[in-house]
């Protein structure tokens, strides 16, 4: 796996992102096994209480992961999502980090937390991906 394959696949999926570009999730950085989104904190990021809203952490959870994954040059799917919520941010810039922990034939493991300006662990979480690449998971496989 290397840097170029990461980069290729994440310009095709920002490519067909349409949630990321509604909710200004922008893709920071990519390399093998790992991705970085940002959000610079909007009024619609926010929840009625003046937070980010839980859905937009958890959105940028599955981008973070979801890129990390797909550095491998395969496609996937979430398979399952578990984030934990530690504390919350008003305004700012927010980025979710995804870094991939095991990655195997049909699966791939990967660990997001999500950090405020100043450092603060907001959110953290493991998302669990299945891949669906003709050449990995197709007839005959």
């Amino acid at each position: 796996m290397d840097s170029v394959i990461a980069a290729l696949k994440a310009q095709e999926l920002s490519g067909g992102n349409a949630f990321a570009a509604f909710n200004h999730l922008e893709l920071e950085h990519v390399e093998p096994d790992y991705a970085v989104f940002r959000l610079h904190i909007q009024p619609e990021s926010k929840n009625p209480y003046g937070y980010v809203h839980g859905g937009m952490l958890a959105g940028m959870a599955d981008n973070a992961a979801g890129y990390a994954a797909h550095s491998d040059g395969r496609a996937y799917v979430t398979l399952s999502s578990h984030l934990n919520y530690m504390h919350n941010q008003a305004g700012g810039v927010i980025r979710a980090e995804g870094r991939v922990l095991h990655r195997g034939k049909t699966t791939c493991v990967v660990r997001v937390d999500i950090r405020g300006e100043n450092g603060t662990l907001l959110a953290t979480g493991e998302l669990i991906y299945f891949c669906v690449d003709p050449q990995t998971y197709g007839p005959g496989k």
